[in-house]
């Protein structure tokens, strides 16, 4: 049995690894699909994505769900809110990589964690404790150093970061599995995408047809580099431990900051320097205490003691606190009507707990550029 738990650990690592990896990378897969400019790419991305998550889907007769959504407009007016602001993050990280912004669009999820927690202060009325509080103030201070830097506010990672937080917020409420969220929200961006690629075909101005059989393929492939990763994530979440996700998720803007520096050439001017600093300092503020709580909620599990409310709460990673507190209090609320409670999907690891198996709060899920 110990043997099995630890090859299935590896497993999970192999798999976390590969979905990180995945995800830093693909500024290198962005820029080979010029000519097409980040809107063309987008709706190309959105009814690809959709293409590929059915094909899954109907190959593994999952679409129980499908059915509950449409019974519950409340949830599914969610699913849309969740489509429309993953249309903003994926359009500007696309616009920004293939504009020379790599490590700028790599800060923006550097300080997701750090907006994620901001919101629940300020729309969840969540309490920090201090650690937390100097980590989101420090990150203030960074931006504040980098606006400087700039001459502007770094508007493209604060866009990234608070459309991807407001991305996970959405998506606790919703309470639907990775890979048929993936497919709900692809299904409502299908339209519009469709309808502006024929509009862009009938201008003359697409690029599918126009650029050879290889660029259609790269295309037709953005479906397909939108959901590996989010396959590979979910066969890590339920595989190995929520602190060690978390972890994990600081490696794809890692790499995609590095290759912005090694292989972009972008600048990295001394302000600049300072801001990821104090970013990094306030991530490192972070996870050393979220690890510390853990370590604590451990040891009192250990000793054969109850842990406390207090104890249990600050051993959940701090991102995923500040968003499930709303939906505790929602499906509350919601419990005659289960609006919030769909029957098991009994979906496969493609997500981050056992039951809701929900990855948003350890950072990139399906909305990961």
């Amino acid at each position: 049995m110990a043997g099995t738990s630890r090859s299935e650990g590896r497993i999970g690592l192999l798999n976390g690894f590969a979905a990180y990896g995945m995800w830093g990378l693909v500024p290198l897969f962005w820029p080979l699909l010029k000519p097409a400019g980040a809107v063309e790419i987008l709706a190309h991305r959105m009814v690809w994505s959709l293409a590929f998550v059915a094909v899954a889907l109907v190959a593994v007769r999952r679409w129980a769900w499908a059915g509950e959504l449409l019974r519950q407009p409340r949830r599914l007016g969610l699913v849309a809110v969740a489509a429309a602001v993953i249309t903003v993050n994926w359009g500007v990280y696309i616009w920004a990589v293939n504009s020379g912004h790599v490590v700028e669009a790599s800060l923006g999820y550097f300080i997701n964690p750090l907006v994620t927690i901001a919101m629940g202060v300020l729309i969840l009325k969540e309490r920090l404790r201090p650690v937390q509080w100097a980590a989101v103030g420090i990150g203030f201070a960074a931006v504040l150093v980098l606006a400087v830097g700039y001459g502007q506010p770094p508007w493209i990672s604060l866009t990234l970061a608070f459309s991807f937080a407001t991305y996970g917020l959405v998506k606790k409420k919703v309470n639907l599995g990775g890979v048929e969220s993936l497919a709900a929200e692809t299904a409502i961006q299908f339209l519009p995408a469709l309808a502006y690629l024929l509009w862009l075909g009938a201008r003359g101005d697409a690029t599918f047809t126009s650029e050879g059989v290889g660029h259609s393929a790269l295309l037709a492939s953005t479906g397909i580099v939108t959901a590996i990763p989010l396959v590979c994530f979910g066969a890590a979440a339920i595989r190995v431990p929520l602190s060690t996700l978390g972890l994990l998720q600081y490696l794809a803007p890692a790499f995609q900051f590095l290759l912005g520096i090694l292989y972009f050439h972008e600048a990295m001017p001394p302000e600049r320097w300072a801001g990821f600093a104090l970013v990094w300092l306030a991530l490192t503020l972070l996870t050393w205490d979220a690890l510390r709580t853990a370590r604590r909620a451990a040891r009192t599990l250990r000793a054969g003691t109850k842990p406390s409310a207090a104890e249990r709460s600050s051993a959940e990673p701090p991102e995923s606190k500040a968003l499930d507190s709303k939906v505790r209090d929602s499906k509350v609320r919601d419990s005659d009507s289960k609006a919030l409670d769909p029957e098991p999907l009994n979906p496969e690891p493609v997500q981050g707990h056992a039951r809701t198996l929900d990855p948003e709060p350890l950072g990139p899920s399906a909305a990961k550029p």
